[in-house]
This record gives structure tokens, sequence and C-alpha cells, in this order.
């Protein structure tokens, strides 16, 4: 894995407030400081989405699911051990984020990461960083780099080299959330 640069390239642009373009463990997000409420504003107006929208955290351990939610239910840590692909889960309570990326009822949306580039950049910047699809609002998610658009490459502050290359077409994440009583309501497969 050759990524050592790009990984400094962007811990430098994420201390800095700025924006990236990188690879995921689904499809290329555009990303941010998740705590720095003008980081976050920055992608919501280069994706031209209005800040109601809410967009999805990606961590790289379970425990730091704690960190940002109030009360995770201990039955959210059994499921995220089932899940054998990305899954985004949306949580009630969110604490210690940017004020612009949680909507008006608290919730947001957290993915465990286990692919290496964002994991290993996600536990060197000790924070968590936004992904949001690598497009502009109402436009479809590119499934590899090549189909980013280049009003979006030439946004942000820096594109990740790493997977640039990578032809198999990715695929968003599954999105779940539990009801009140604990049932599992999956809204995107």
């Amino acid at each position: 894995m050759d990524f050592e640069n790009d990984i400094l390239r962007c811990l430098e642009v994420l201390h800095q407030g700025g924006i990236i373009l990188y690879p995921t463990d689904t499809i290329w997000g555009i990303g941010c400081d998740a705590t720095n409420t003008s980081a976050v504003k920055k992608i919501y107006a280069l994706k031209r989405r209005p800040e109601s929208k809410s967009m999805i955290v990606l961590l790289a351990d379970q425990r730091d699911i704690i960190k940002y939610i109030s009360r995770p239910e201990p039955f959210m840590f059994e499921f995220l051990e089932t899940i054998t692909r990305p899954t985004t889960v949306i949580y009630e309570g969110a604490v210690g984020l940017a004020e612009n990326l949680v909507p008006e009822d608290g919730s947001i949306a957290i993915r465990i990461v286990k692919e290496d580039f964002s994991r290993n950049l996600i536990k060197r910047f000790r924070k968590p960083l936004v992904s949001s699809s690598a497009n502009i609002s109402g436009k479809p998610a590119p499934p590899i780099f090549k189909e980013i658009v280049s009003e979006i490459r030439d946004a942000v502050d820096y594109v990740v080299q790493y997977r640039q290359s990578d032809d198999l077409p990715a695929q968003a994440s599954a999105v779940v959330r539990f009801n009140r009583s604990g049932e599992l309501i999956v809204l995107r497969n």
C-alpha cells in the first residue's frame, strides 16, 4: 500500500479546514473534518446541497461511536459485528460534531470503515471525517474516479492519487436505522 504521501497531504489539508476528494470503503467521497463547521459548509457549497440534508460521518473504530453519540444502545454494537458490507447506521443523539452536520432531530449517519486508506487517514487524524458522494447534489454518484466531474475535482483542496485507476464500479453503502423498539429498518439496501 503506497499511500503515505496522500495521507500526509490529506492531514495537512484537514488540519487547515480544507476539503479532500478521497477513496472510501464504497464510492469516492468529498471529505473534511466532521467537527469543523466552516469545512462542512464548504462541502455543502461545492455540492450545492441544502444544509438541511445531512451527510455521512466516517469513523475508524466502533469504540469511537461513544464519543459522538450521547446514548448508543448496546444492540447497535452487536448489529455492527454482524454486517459484512459497508453499512451506514443512523443514530440518535449526535454530540461533538459540527452544528451544520447534525439535522434538527439530532440524528447522524455514521459508518465504521474497514478499507485501508480511509481507516488509516481517520486514525491518524484522530477525528471523524465527513464523507459525501463526489457529485453535485441531485446528480448520480460516480462509481469510479474517472467519472468524477472536473467541477468537483478542481474545487477540492487535495485529490488523493491512491486508487484513481480502479475501474471496478463501487456502490454506496446500505443505510439502516433502528426504531424506538429496537427494530431494524433498512432505508437503502
